[in-house]
């Protein structure tokens, strides 16, 4: 695939990863026996959280004594998924990225020794590294700043957490995938987008890669135009399951025409890539144009991480019907139309 659209720099850290000894606390735990947790680390975990930033841990160290340590200071809620064993780091950040189902450019490796930051910018090259000794003014970048903080933002850690528990309920079940989701008790839910949720939905464009249909973001006065005018349609999806809520999901923009309808915009967030529904807001779509008499055209650009996405609108049905590079137009006659699966319940608002 050519032509990989880039993400603006501003907020495109979504996780921060630490090291512990001479980084979050002062000394080194397995040698001082004592050691002492670091005002101003703790300041910026907090501060970041409260961003929608998450944390994690890459650390040589003894796991359980970590841990406890973390925990007498009131911090082990904030690291999702800590990698504290003796492995290399770089393997660590990696299991990380892949836990929370996110690109390592979207990660930044904090560590106070030149070593440590060299191994993992040599095997991570995209991967940010951090000295920990230029902390404060690190942080202070754009690339720690997201444009908005949402609702969301504030509970994005809640929401992995919930995610977490979900995946070891998965992983204890005996059956099949599709039985499994049939415990979760899943709504999603449709609704014409509001402008409470535009901030999330400009969050969403900038944040999603994999399962983004042309990787383009909207800026918040976009999408603003787009819910307000009378030739486009601007759905936002949201998902919840026994276990909570997965927050706003999903965001699509279709144009409407005559003779058919032109889907510019189709995403959903990663984090429900393994639910199975990633097609039931594509469908819907799919559903009003048809009784609108009109057939369904979408934009896709292959942006060298959105491979799945393609695939979703191959199994919806749609086949290429032009290509300039890597700018492709697909098209559905919408003569077939998957309902939506037998485990969860929709809703449309």
């Amino acid at each position: 695939m050519t032509g990989v659209l880039e993400k603006p720099k501003r907020g495109r850290i979504k996780c921060v990863v630490w090291d512990l000894d001479n980084t979050v606390w002062d000394g080194t735990l397995l040698e001082d026996g004592e050691v002492t947790v670091r005002p101003d680390v703790v300041a910026e975990i907090k501060r970041l959280d409260e961003l929608g930033i998450l944390h994690s841990v890459a650390s040589r160290n003894d796991h359980e004594a970590a841990m406890a340590r973390l925990k007498a200071a009131g911090l082990d809620e904030y690291f999702l998924y800590p990698q504290i064993s003796w492995n290399p780091k770089s393997g660590s950040v990696e299991r990380i990225a892949k836990a929370l189902n996110i690109g390592l450019d979207a990660i930044a490796f904090v560590d106070d020794q030149p070593f440590e930051l060299e191994e993992v910018a040599h095997a991570l090259p995209t991967v940010k590294t951090v000295d920990v000794a230029k902390l404060g003014e690190t942080l202070a970048s754009e690339e720690f700043r997201p444009k908005f903080v949402t609702d969301e933002s504030r509970v994005r850690r809640d929401l992995y957490r919930a995610a977490a528990v979900r995946e070891q309920v998965e992983q204890d079940h005996e059956g099949t995938s599709e039985e499994f989701l049939s415990t979760l008790d899943m709504k999603f839910t449709i609704a014409r987008a509001q402008q409470e949720d535009l901030q999330r939905a400009e969050e969403l464009t900038v944040r999603t890669n994999q399962l983004n249909s042309t990787g383009r973001t909207y800026s918040y006065d976009e999408l603003d135009a787009l819910r307000t005018s009378p030739d486009h349609v601007l759905l936002v999806a949201s998902l919840s399951d026994k276990y909570g809520g997965y927050g706003k999901i999903g965001l699509a923009l279709a144009e409407r025409g005559a003779e058919a309808w032109h889907l510019r915009m189709m995403l959903m967030s990663c984090r429900v890539m393994s639910r199975g529904v990633g097609t039931v807001l594509l469908n819907h779509i799919m559903g009003l144009a048809k009784e609108d008499g009109a057939k369904l055209r979408a934009d896709f650009v292959e942006t060298g991480r959105n491979r799945v996405m393609y695939v979703t609108y191959a199994f919806a049905g749609f086949s290429e019907i032009s290509r300039d590079g890597d700018r492709l137009v697909l098209e559905s006659d919408l003569s077939t139309i998957q309902p939506p699966p037998p485990y969860l319940t929709m809703e449309l608002r």
